[in-house]
């Protein structure tokens, strides 16, 4: 019995100090899913080379550190390695799951039928570390992954696209996105930015991954600070990311109030919406669910702050 109280307060914890952290960002004027990771690469870890999955890309991306390669005490140790004095670790999340057989798995994707809930660890950026051989810091990859085009093309079951009104959107009852012309951007940039916006929202179509707020999107004059916006803009962040699209955005003070009001009515929010970005973000580029742990989860220890 105290075991499984440990372990829901461990749970309490980290949902509590994810959200708590997310506010704080917003009350500073930063606004954490639209850090994007173009210019330091996709948050990496350096031991395994597998890219973090949805929240941790958050979580790592809006730290901006000019190469988003982690490492975790434990790995930084096997090649010999040691944390530079007075740097302190930055927390990511991890998931505890059952597969069928009862066995545990430590890992952020997974095929498992029971999540048994997060857990939290610690890792440090490279330049918060001292002996990593040059040989093991990949170059840093400048060109974009993929361009708006292909990323579009890539997109299986794609809705159809229409050119009839002056305002992007996307009907979920004909499963059309209606864009302006592309004249009437200020840049192509801001024109792919705004599809793929619509894009992520038409994941959602009962055809695609079948969300069940889809309905609850602005631009049907629905709250502007639902659950589907927020899956739409962190997913949008990514594909910019991918794309190598850099997009200046400055948040008004009724978008960062909105928000952080969101997110003290609903602690689990950037938890769930993370989650169903990640699954767009996949859907859209075509990308099957790794079957890998981006990471060598060390042993959890108490949350600092």
């Amino acid at each position: 019995m105290a075991t499984a109280k440990k372990r829901n307060a461990a749970q309490k914890d980290v949902y509590t100090f994810v959200n708590d952290r997310t506010i704080a960002q917003l009350e500073t004027g930063n606004v954490p899913w639209r850090k994007q990771w173009t210019k330091g690469g996709i948050p990496t870890n350096l031991a395994t080379r597998h890219p973090f999955r949805g929240l941790n890309v958050m979580l790592l991306a809006m730290l901006g550190y000019e190469r988003n390669l982690f490492i975790t005490e434990r790995q930084l140790k096997k090649i010999d390695g040691a944390i530079k004095p007075e740097e302190r670790p930055h927390m990511l999340v991890s998931w505890n799951v059952k597969t069928e057989d009862g066995e545990e798995k430590n890992g952020e994707t997974t095929d498992a039928r029971e999540y048994t809930g997060p857990r939290y660890y610690y890792a440090y950026n490279i330049s918060q570390c001292a002996g990593i051989s040059r040989e093991m810091v990949p170059d840093v990859e400048l060109l974009p992954i993929a361009t708006c085009e292909e990323i579009i093309e890539s997109m299986p079951h794609p809705p159809l696209v229409k050119y009839k009104d002056p305002k992007p959107y996307y009907d979920p009852t004909t499963d059309t996105v209606n864009m302006p012309k592309k004249s009437t951007f200020a840049s192509e940039a801001d024109y792919c930015s705004a599809l793929l916006h619509q894009l992520v929202h038409s994941t959602g179509h009962h055809t695609r991954l079948r969300r069940s707020g889809l309905i609850e999107m602005p631009e049907l004059g629905c709250d502007p600070f639902t659950l589907e916006e927020l899956v739409a803009e962190i997913a949008t962040c990514h594909l910019q990311s991918y794309a190598g699209i850099l997009s200046d955005f400055v948040p008004s003070p009724e978008y960062l109030h909105g928000w952080a009001e969101k997110f003290a009515q609903d602690k689990y929010l950037i938890f769930t919406a993370a989650t169903l970005a990640q699954k767009a973000v996949d859907f859209i580029l075509n990308m099957p669910e790794p079957d890998y742990a981006p990471e060598a989860v060390d042993e959890p220890a108490s949350v600092t702050t």
